[in-house]
């Protein structure tokens, strides 16, 4: 049965928009079908990294019938044939980089994977997209994405809308 997931994709690497492009026209040879694709955002880096390029994002809510590791896998392979190698360090620059948020209303940790993604509440770049698709969206803990948007923590991140076409040929 087809589950509903959301995936947040970002690039700072080589054409950061064809990157992300490509990482969503891939998604439905992996079995992930997007339903909802945002609008792009162009945010700072997050976390210790020595690299000051710019980050373009967007959120993609999809359905699957993977189970959450098959998903992990599927997504780890739509980055490799984006470029990605997985040598990089958690702080390096990448062509394509796509994050598991929510996967349905599933509570998940294990070694590999954490479900709904551990640092979701701190990045305005993942809430921003995902509020602007389903803005009145509750987290499995009962959170409302209105509420985590108003923390100053999010509020005082730098990210804007980027104005550029995202049209996916299927190829």
């Amino acid at each position: 049965m087809a589950v509903q997931v959301y995936l947040s994709l970002g690039s700072n690497l080589g054409d950061r928009l064809h990157n992300l492009r490509e990482g969503v026209r891939r998604m439905p040879q992996h079995g992930i079908f997007p339903r909802q694709v945002s609008r792009l955002y162009e945010t700072v880096p997050v976390g210790e990294t020595p690299d000051p390029r710019l980050y373009l994002n967007l959120g993609v809510w999809a359905e699957t019938e993977h189970s959450p590791q098959e998903l992990l896998h599927a997504v780890k392979a739509i980055e490799a044939a984006q470029g990605r190698t997985f040598e990089e360090g958690r702080w390096m620059p990448r062509p394509l980089d796509i994050d598991i948020i929510l996967y349905g209303d599933l509570t998940l940790q294990t070694p590999e994977l954490t479900i709904p993604h551990p640092r979701m509440r701190e990045r305005a770049f993942v809430l921003i997209p995902l509020a602007e698709m389903t803005p009145d969206y509750t987290l499995p803990d009962g959170a409302s994405v209105q509420e985590l948007l108003r923390d100053p923590r999010i509020c005082q991140q730098e990210v804007r809308v980027y104005d550029a076409d995202l049209s996916v040929s299927s190829r």
